[in-house]
């Protein structure tokens, strides 16, 4: 694990806007992150999260997920873990990434994968999770930075926020509210993982004091 002093190396996987990556590369740039993006993996060839990336003269690359169609395995794993490895990426930031992790890539950056989560997990996880909140009638969602493991929306979990579902919510106004905080909450929990201030026990992450 990298020390304190060291910035991390990071590597974002998205498969849409990169509006996440987006907050991640402003608290870069204001001095409250110690990170640099070494590269940006999609497996939408269009996606925006590409174009972003090459904006801020970001590696970014296409690889295809195919043939499945919800999880990153076999040759194309192989291709992201090589890519990966060839940028020296220390920790992966899942942003928008429509893929289940699944060994492989866990094992080769153990402990060091991290997601976000549009909603309070263990509630709603899986896709659209907004969604799932309104029609399910919950008055409090929010979003879930979390380390990945061989679950979905399953592993230990670093930082929630909390989002008020209004009266006249619609899935697309409760997301973008959401999506508000997660820009707060991502760089907010890479920062404790660059200045080495979180200790996992079992499923629970213990946030530490500043050294």
């Amino acid at each position: 694990m990298p020390s304190p002093s060291t910035p991390l190396r990071l590597a974002v996987l998205g498969s849409g806007r990169g509006t996440n990556l987006q907050s991640i590369l402003d608290a870069i740039d204001q001095g409250t992150l110690a990170a640099q993006v070494v590269c940006v993996i999609s497996d939408v060839p269009d996606a925006l999260i590409l174009e972003r990336a090459r904006r801020h003269h970001i590696p970014a690359f296409h690889i295809s997920a195919a043939p499945f169609k919800s999880k990153l395995e076999g040759p194309a794993e192989t291709a992201y873990i090589r890519t990966l490895k060839e940028h020296g990426a220390d920790t992966i930031a899942l942003a928008g990434f429509m893929r289940i992790i699944k060994t492989g890539l866990l094992a080769a950056f153990p402990g060091r994968i991290l997601n976000i989560h549009p909603a309070l997990l263990p509630s709603f996880p899986g896709a659209q999770s907004w969604k799932q909140a309104l029609d399910h009638g919950a008055k409090i969602t929010g979003c879930t930075v979390h380390l990945v493991d061989a679950g979905t929306d399953t592993g230990p979990i670093i930082i929630q926020r909390a989002v008020p579902v209004l009266a006249d919510d619609t899935p697309e106004s409760l997301h973008a509210r959401i999506q508000e905080q997660e820009h707060l909450a991502y760089p907010e929990a890479l920062r404790l993982f660059a200045t080495t201030r979180i200790q996992i026990e079992g499923r629970r992450v213990r946030l530490l004091p500043p050294s």
